[in-house]
């Protein structure tokens, strides 16, 4: 289950227009293949019996940015648990993989805690690398859910100076220093601005992404970088936020990158969690049969745990 899945449940602003309902949800999944359309087979290199999984979007294939290979920002959009009859979701016992879908064949025995992952650690690879991350940087992470403790694992691995981890939620920090976080800040208990500053000579961050979906994240994202700093937006707010933009021109000059879906990273994240690169043990927390959904879904509503996995 994704937190866009409560954002969507609960009437989020951004989904109005686009969600075409009633559509059963699901985007983050695996499974079994147990059959094969005309030419499939061929297409994707699996067989029945294979384990597989789809990238959570479905291209139309003709518009200007899948002709130029952008196809994760497909002007139709459609993305698996949100459009009825196109590309229903994977909160079902079977689920249809359509001919525009980005399919790729998964280790049999691969782990169902790190196949559920492919899909958020296919997002925070994207977003990782759209920060640009140089060999010394101090980088900022706003947010310790899902995305941001798999955002701090990829982060590692590009041999940051230091990794600053935000949140409200304690339990969650402790997550982030058990994962590799050098500093952790509740930023309801102190700034996160002035403790930022302080532990880069008055400076500010190199990098900063927001992976909370917290709209004054943004606010202070801003002001805790450094002049020509780089401000990477991954979160899916419920809400609208404003900021001063004179900052990011005028003051900083900052580089702001947005980061959405995980292109070309499905074949990375796949392996990376199968060979325990990534560790999945510390994020999916909860697990719940498939019939208990709802539960799942008032669980994640009322922010319990990190990762909620149904299994069918």
């Amino acid at each position: 289950m994704c937190g866009s899945d409560g954002k969507c449940y609960t009437g989020a602003e951004m989904f109005q227009g686009w969600l075409k309902p009633p559509v059963t949800p699901g985007h983050e999944f695996f499974g079994t293949v147990v059959e094969l359309g005309e030419g499939a087979a061929e297409k994707w290199g699996v067989k029945v019996g294979d384990k597989a999984i789809a990238e959570q979007i479905y291209p139309c294939d003709r518009c200007r940015y899948c002709a130029r290979g952008q196809y994760w920002m497909c002007e139709k959009h459609d993305i698996y648990g949100f459009q009825r009859e196109v590309a229903e979701g994977s909160w079902a016992e079977y689920m249809r993989f359509g001919p525009h879908a980005r399919v790729h064949r998964m280790p049999g025995d691969i782990r169902r805690e790190a196949g559920v992952l492919v899909e958020p650690l296919a997002c925070a690879m994207h977003a990782v690398e759209r920060g640009e991350i140089q060999l010394g940087d101090t980088v900022v992470l706003a947010g310790a859910g899902t995305l941001g403790l798999l955002m701090l694992q990829v982060m590692k691995l590009k041999h940051p100076g230091q990794i600053i981890v935000t949140d409200v939620k304690a339990e969650r920090l402790e997550k982030a220093k058990a994962l590799g976080a050098d500093v952790t800040i509740n930023v309801k208990e102190s700034d996160p601005v002035a403790r930022v500053k302080s532990l880069t000579g008055g400076y500010g961050a190199d990098v900063f992404i927001e992976a909370s979906g917290y709209a004054p994240a943004v606010v202070q994202g801003l002001d805790m970088l450094r002049k020509l700093g780089t401000f990477v937006a991954f979160g899916v707010f419920g809400e609208k936020t404003v900021a001063d933009w004179s900052i990011i021109g005028d003051r900083k000059e900052l580089n702001i990158h947005g980061a959405h879906l995980g292109p070309y990273c499905y074949p990375r994240s796949i392996d990376y969690l199968y060979r325990g690169v990534v560790k999945p043990d510390a994020i999916v927390t909860t697990r719940l049969p498939l019939s208990a959904f709802q539960e799942g879904i008032d669980q994640l509503l009322a922010g319990k745990g990190i990762k909620i996995m149904l299994e069918p």
